[in-house]
């Protein structure tokens, strides 16, 4: 079950850097250094989220629902 938490709140880290990004975008006008760090951090927890998932599933702690 702490898995699956886990998950979730890097599912929101993710989608929360990437409105960042967004908003800066729009706002810096001058440059996009701000832009390009939200966007790199965004991809950092997207491959964090990748490898909890993998390791999750390796470990039996996701899987198949039983129906």
């Amino acid at each position: 079950m702490l898995i699956k938490i886990a998950i979730v709140v890097v599912l929101f880290a993710i989608v929360g850097s990437l409105f960042s990004a967004l908003y800066f975008l729009a706002k810096d006008k001058d440059g996009g250094e701000r832009t390009v760090k939200a966007l790199t951090i965004r991809i950092g927890l997207s491959i964090t989220l990748f490898l909890l998932l993998l390791i999750g599933y390796y470990f039996g702690l996701i899987g198949q629902p039983k129906i």
